[in-house]
């Protein structure tokens, strides 16, 4: 193993690499996110409510 100096600059070469995104690529990623993220609950939301109807039609079958 290299000693700690040498791999403090062989670290900091490798984040020089980096390609970094912009604050604007950063800005709109985040809203896709936050976007997708409130669809798929709105989504699932959905899904339990018409499960939870069509489970409460069967099982008033049965009574």
């Amino acid at each position: 193993m290299a000693n700690p100096f040498e791999f403090i600059q062989q670290v900091r070469s490798e984040g020089s690499k980096v390609t970094w995104p912009t604050r604007r690529e950063t800005l709109i990623t985040t809203g896709l996110v936050i976007l997708m993220a409130i669809a798929a609950s709105l989504f699932f939301l959905a899904v339990d409510w018409s499960i939870r109807i069509v489970l409460g039609y069967i099982t008033a079958l049965g009574r």
